[in-house]
């Protein structure tokens, strides 16, 4: 008269081991190994699925009209789950739908020298009350910014002319321009002036904002670092200020993202020496104090005696 849970619960047994021994009833012992089931397909059925599909494989039909076809001419009796599991073993589902596999998810591919690309895009400056644009291009490579304005509009003009001194600032370069879906960036003008200039545009994906995230954490740092804590008189004002600190971003701030080196020196192709001077220095400090601790044993002794407390 008890039920199934109280009674698993006085022999100590789990409801999972119970209904799996409940599902094992009647069959023979086996010794933990799969308890055969109706849609487990013969040898002889699977090479049979095979071998049709090489004969037929200048059809290149699907796995489900090719699973049906081989039912209607009494070749093998299998679900189009079966086939596909058959086929996908030998590895023969790919010739079903041949063409490029996507790359969207698969990361940013970053870039491997100066001027290779260009990332472009626009942002707000409230100034007394009213907004302003911040139109950037920063280089991927150096974090570098190329070029840049602060408009009182942000159409497809504007754009154009940012690009413009940054392009007549480096002629002989002809990189990749990396923008978002706006309205100035997808206009048939500036597609226009991407092909007079002898450039070439790439949209990033939608979904996807972090593949122009060099310049939106420029964005993020000027306006943390310099506009956010200034109060623009006018435009002009702005301009001078948003220039100035920026002067300061290319030459001299370093940027945590390349090895805390200005962007400029890493434009310059000085970061090897940059990085090597730095561990010239380290090295030799480390060694000017072991000299000096050597030359001073007692107070070496009592350092040592010091950092085991």
């Amino acid at each position: 008269g008890l039920s199934t849970r109280r009674l698993l619960s006085h022999v100590g047994v789990s409801s999972g081991k119970f209904y799996d021994w409940y599902k094992r009833y009647g069959y023979t012992n086996q010794r933990n190994r799969w308890v055969p089931k109706s849609h487990w397909l013969l040898s002889w059925e699977r090479a049979a699925i095979v071998t049709y599909y090489r004969q037929h494989e200048y059809e290149h039909e699907g796995y489900r009209r090719l699973c049906y076809r081989m039912i209607d001419e009494d070749v093998v009796y299998a679900s189009p789950s079966s086939v596909y599991r058959v086929l996908k073993a030998e590895n023969l589902l790919n010739r079903f739908a041949p063409g490029k596999p996507s790359t969207k998810g698969d990361g940013y591919h970053q870039p491997t020298r100066s001027h290779q690309e260009w990332h472009i895009d626009i942002s707000y400056v409230n100034v007394r009350g009213s907004f302003l644009f911040l139109i950037a291009v920063i280089d991927g490579y150096s974090r570098y910014i190329v070029a840049y304005d602060v408009r009182a509009s942000m159409e497809e003009r504007d754009v154009e002319i940012v690009l413009q001194r940054a392009h007549e600032k480096y002629p002989s370069e002809h990189p990749r321009i990396i923008s978002d879906h706006g309205g100035q960036f997808i206009s048939r003008e500036f597609t226009g002036y991407i092909r007079k200039v002898g450039l070439t545009h790439t949209l990033i994906s939608v979904g996807y904002p972090q593949s122009n995230g060099k310049l939106e954490r420029f964005f993020g740092t000027v306006k943390s670092e310099c506009i956010r804590k200034q109060s623009f008189l006018s435009i002009a004002d702005a301009r001078k200020i948003i220039g100035r600190f920026i002067e300061y971003y290319n030459n001299k701030r370093l940027h945590s993202a390349i090895d805390y080196i200005a962007p400029m020196d890493i434009l310059c192709g000085r970061k090897e020496e940059i990085l090597k001077g730095r561990d010239e220095k380290l090295k030799k400090a480390r060694e000017d104090r072991i000299k000096y601790y050597n030359q001073n044993s007692t107070l070496f002794h009592e350092v040592k005696v010091s950092c085991f407390r």
